[in-house]
């Protein structure tokens, strides 16, 4: 059995907080702000994967609400979504992500964020793919205010059980 989910977050870039996307930190002037650290890629993930298992999204899953995942690395929230994903008897076979921010540039950072996420999700790196795009100037990321990320994940049951 095939299922293919896809997720979507956003977060306000501000002062005062470290920028996380991917589960690595990467140096910049701004942070995202959220309950957690932030980190549009996974939360995206954490989506797509959930929406392909039918369980809802990641709010339901750790609400904003809860103290007990107040700054926790969005890599742990990641691990959880992945022990579903066995527990349901699933395994990855493709995700594709689109970060869209203007600044910074993921280009650099793009290696050592695909080797973290396969790590997490027990996959091969060429399973997943980073797309970096900008917001040409429009809106909130245009006006580097914001950065989003979209995700698709295609999970597949394991030995052909449901």
């Amino acid at each position: 059995m095939i299922r293919i989910g896809i997720g979507y977050d956003i977060h306000r870039l501000v002062p005062g907080r470290k920028l996380f996307l991917g589960g690595i930190r990467i140096p910049f002037k701004y942070g995202l702000l959220g309950h957690s650290d932030g980190d549009v890629l996974l939360h995206a993930l954490c989506d797509a994967i959930l929406g392909a298992l039918g369980q809802g999204d990641i709010g339901e899953h750790f609400p904003d609400n809860d103290p007990k995942y107040k700054d926790i690395s969005s890599l742990k929230l990641l691990k959880q979504v992945v022990g579903l994903l066995d527990r349901r008897n699933f395994r990855v076979v493709n995700l594709d992500t689109i970060v869209i921010t203007e600044e910074p540039k993921l280009l650099p950072y793009k290696a050592r964020i695909l080797k973290g996420i396969a790590r997490v999700l027990k996959v091969k790196e060429s399973y997943l793919n980073i797309k970096a795009k900008t917001n040409e100037g429009l809106g909130a990321i245009g006006k580097k205010q914001a950065i989003a990320c979209y995700a698709a994940a295609t999970i597949i049951s394991k030995e052909g059980k449901r």
